[in-house]
Order: structure tokens, then sequence, then C-alpha cells
């Protein structure tokens, strides 16, 4: 048996191993970033406005219960991270808020400062937390 013909080829399966593990991930990578990246299509802002979810820069109202406990907790330009129920009542996150002004004694107004949004999610800071109701005429 000739040791330099097992080595070749013992070097030979060793490179096609690698081959075969590397290559998937250099053909899914682009895939990867492209996934990321924001739509280019014009019309799904408006869709997603009709569906009543709310994305970056937009505004919601959240509500609140009016409490000493809730105004001492929360804050102006505070950040509240923002869940979703699940279908087995876990919360997930979703997204976030930061907090504008406080709008009459049960409301807050907050701008969607990260994920999407919709009516129902709920924003919380600890032990505290506000419903997310809309952008609707009770914040403005």
């Amino acid at each position: 048996m000739n040791n330099g013909n097992s080595g070749e080829i013992i070097m030979k399966r060793i490179i096609w191993i690698l081959i075969v593990m590397f290559l998937p991930l250099s053909v899914g990578l682009p895939l990867r970033a492209n996934a990321v990246s924001p739509s280019p299509i014009p019309g799904e802002r408006e869709e997603k406005a009709a569906k009543g979810i709310k994305v970056k820069g937009e505004t919601v109202c959240l509500f609140e219960s009016g409490t000493a406990d809730v105004k001492k907790a929360i804050s102006i330009g505070d950040v509240l991270v923002v869940y979703r129920e699940g279908p087995k009542h876990e919360l997930k996150e979703v997204g976030k808020i930061k907090v504008l002004s406080y709008s009459g004694e049960d409301y807050l107004k907050g701008e969607v400062v990260e994920g999407e949004l919709k009516a129902g999610d709920i924003a919380k800071k600890g032990d505290v937390a506000s419903l997310v109701i809309s952008s609707g005429d009770k914040c403005n």
C-alpha cells in the first residue's frame, strides 16, 4: 500500500467535504442580506396602514390608567418595550415606543421607534403597562 496515494485521497475528500459545507453558505448569505432591506414596493406602507399596523416614525396612542404610580413610572422621553400576546398567552416582543406626551388623564402619545405595532399590543416599562389603541382622536 502506497502512503503517498492514500494521503492524497484523504486530502481530496477533505477538500470536497469543505466545499460541500461552505457552498450553501456562500449562496445563502446574499439572500439573507436582502431579507432585511426595506421593500421597494411603494404601496406596502399604505397596505400596513389600512391593516392598522404602525411602523417606525408613526404616532400611536396608548391607554393607561391615569393613576399617580403610572405617571411616576413613565416619563416623557421614556422608551417602552411593546409586546404582543400569542395564542398560548405568551408575550413576544414586537417593538418599542418613545413617549412623546401625556394626553389627558388616561392617554399617552408615542412614536414607534422599532418594530411593527398594532392596536391591542402591550407597552411596558417595569411593572407598568399601557395598551396600544391607535393614533386616533384620543391623543390629539
